[in-house]
């Protein structure tokens, strides 16, 4: 009889984790940062976009604007995705995105990691810490840019859930986002 119950609970764990599969997020995509309001400012720290097409002055960014800044080996940024995702899915004609991958031991490990998350906003990259005097050491930080490149505020850790990130965006940025 225990036999039975044990192999009962292993097929309901079994099906149980395989259910969650579907559940992941979409491909993303590695997309250009054409689309990022910037300045003609040429001063400060410059990363190039994981696109490897263009770079950007960090001095340069207008918003209203979001930075994520996160690494492929933070399991706190990637407790985040989904909270960015759905978001961005529901905000992206209002504000833009823009994330920024630091501490990366290589760009393709920074590339994978936004097509297997379902990331589908642009991507800037640290290769070597560069920004650090910026956004300091960890992550995650979120930051929120106004239009005239200030930042009006800076959200050290994991964002808890997507109201979080939606009041944020409208106490700062005074967007609201359904």
């Amino acid at each position: 009889m225990i036999k039975k119950i044990a192999l009962a609970c292993l097929m309901f764990l079994i099906t149980g984790c395989s259910s969650q599969t579907s559940a992941l997020p979409q491909n993303g995509e590695v997309v250009s940062c054409d689309s990022i309001t910037r300045s003609e400012s040429v001063e400060g720290v410059e990363l190039p976009c994981l696109d490897a097409k263009s770079s950007i002055h960090v001095s340069a960014l207008r918003g209203p604007l979001i930075v994520n800044v996160w690494g492929s080996w933070c399991a706190s940024c990637k407790d985040e995705l989904p909270i960015f995702r759905s978001f961005y899915s529901k905000a992206k004609s209002q504000i833009q995105l823009l994330g920024i991958d630091v501490e990366e031991a290589k760009s393709e490990d920074g590339s994978a990691f936004v097509v297997k998350n379902g990331m589908t906003w642009p991507n800037l990259i640290d290769p070597d810490g560069r920004t650090r005097g910026d956004f300091g050491m960890g992550v995650p930080v979120t930051w929120f840019i106004d239009e005239s490149g200030g930042v009006v505020y800076k959200k050290i850790g994991v964002l808890k859930n997507e109201a979080e990130l939606r009041n944020l965006t409208l106490k700062y940025l005074h967007i609201g986002i359904s």
